[in-house]
């Protein structure tokens, strides 16, 4: 039995990204984001019924503002009272957890995706997944980005406009590109 690119992804494996199948599951996350997007506030709630329907896990009282963008969906989970800012992007072909309570300000994108270095490979369409996790309670400020593979605590302050390229502790703050450890209050 021949193992196919969306089983290659999902398993973290290199897979192409150009596979009719994948395509077609974006396609149906271009129409539910679509949906989101272009609903009256009012019609759309929290959320637009064909984004919550395609992805895998929506707590209670989870609201996302529009516009947002996410190429699959169905490897987004959302947490209780999580909230995402307007102009969110989660490119997820790699999981994405977002625990409960934590807020993402507006423009803060998530890329599971890292394209082949080797340009022969990467002009075929070849990547690999990362997943991302987010605690519980976490604040990623406005403009950050946060990059496959990494896994921040609970907790957690990331500060506007950081790229997150590795894992954050609990409780940790941390800013700038790439974004570092700030100090505990006042041992500035």
């Amino acid at each position: 039995m021949s193992v196919g690119e969306r089983d290659k992804m999902a398993a973290g494996e290199w897979y192409c990204c150009l596979d009719p199948e994948l395509e077609q599951l974006r396609q149906r996350a271009r129409d539910a984001v679509h949906q989101h997007n272009t609903m009256a506030p009012d019609a759309r709630g929290s959320m637009a019924p064909a984004l919550r329907a395609l992805f895998s896990n929506v707590g209670d009282h989870v609201f996302i503002e529009a516009p947002f963008h996410c190429s699959y969906g169905i490897n987004i989970s959302l947490g209780p009272r999580v909230y995402l800012n307007a102009g969110c992007t989660m490119l997820d072909s790699g999981r994405i957890s977002i625990g409960e309570g934590s807020m993402l300000g507006p423009g803060v994108q998530v890329y599971c995706a890292e394209h082949h270095k080797e340009v022969p490979l990467r002009s075929r369409g070849i990547e690999i997944a990362r997943p991302v996790v987010v605690g519980k309670d976490v604040w990623i400020g406005g403009g950050a980005i946060i990059l496959g593979g990494v896994t921040i605590g609970d907790g957690a302050i990331v500060g506007a406009g950081s790229v997150v390229t590795r894992g954050v502790a609990a409780g940790a703050t941390v800013v700038g590109n790439p974004a570092r450890l700030l100090p505990p209050s006042g041992k500035r």
